[in-house]
């Protein structure tokens, strides 16, 4: 555990493309900007992207379902490292540190 400010923010429909049905962000606090950014994001497009690459799943020789997939950023390394330096900043501005 870092020990950085978050928050979970349920992504409005209206701000989603066609292919998610679900989408949350991560967002970490940034105390030189004031404010919370995105670090992480995560899409759930149930069977959107499988119907158009034709992916799907099943036992032999059964019926077959389409996946459903997951679209996440794994992690904004630039941001991440700017989040950690900026919340644990001393205040001789030299290090980082808890």
């Amino acid at each position: 555990e870092l020990g950085i400010p978050y928050r979970i923010v349920n992504i409005a429909s209206g701000d989603m493309n066609d292919n998610a049905a679900m989408k949350y962000d991560l967002e970490a606090w940034f105390p030189a900007q004031n404010d919370y950014r995105e670090l992480v994001s995560c899409s759930n497009c149930t069977d959107f992207q499988a119907r158009k690459l034709n992916i799907k799943f099943g036992k032999y020789g059964g019926n077959k379902e389409f996946l459903h997939t997951l679209n996440s950023t794994a992690v904004a390394t630039e941001r991440t490292m700017t989040a950690i330096l900026e919340n644990f900043q001393r205040e001789d501005r030299k290090s980082a540190g808890r």
